[in-house]
């Protein structure tokens, strides 16, 4: 089944483009200095490949980050549910409400600023 949402429709689908984290790094170009030092490893290659790692280290931090943020969201969203659940077993006359306010407030996701995930 492939429904599509109207335009304008506030809530997108989770797997929206924009949302979607790009790599920071050229990853065939990486594949391509590793693949020179091991065919021919000069000093050149060798420090080519090297050269990477703090790239390379930068790009498994900010993958780090976005996971902590989205497994927080996910936390947060699960916790919602719960309480909606919890709510409705309980008779309440809105249990919605625990899952509107946190849908609510994940609307405008944006990735993580530098170091707002910082340990």
């Amino acid at each position: 089944m492939n429904a599509r949402r109207p335009e304008g429709d506030p809530n997108p689908h989770m797997t929206n483009d924009q949302h979607i984290p790009r790599p920071t790094v050229d990853q065939e170009a990486v594949r391509s200095h590793l693949h020179a030092v091991r065919l021919r490893p000069t000093p050149v290659t060798v420090w080519t490949v090297i050269g990477d790692v703090p790239v390379l280290l930068a790009e498994i931090d900010r993958l780090a980050r976005l996971l902590t943020r989205a497994r927080w969201d996910f936390a947060d969203l699960l916790a919602a549910a719960r309480a909606t659940l919890a709510a409705d077993r309980d008779g309440e006359p809105d249990p919605l409400t625990y899952l509107r306010d946190a849908v609510a407030e994940h609307q405008a996701w944006s990735p993580p600023d530098e170091g707002e995930l910082a340990e």
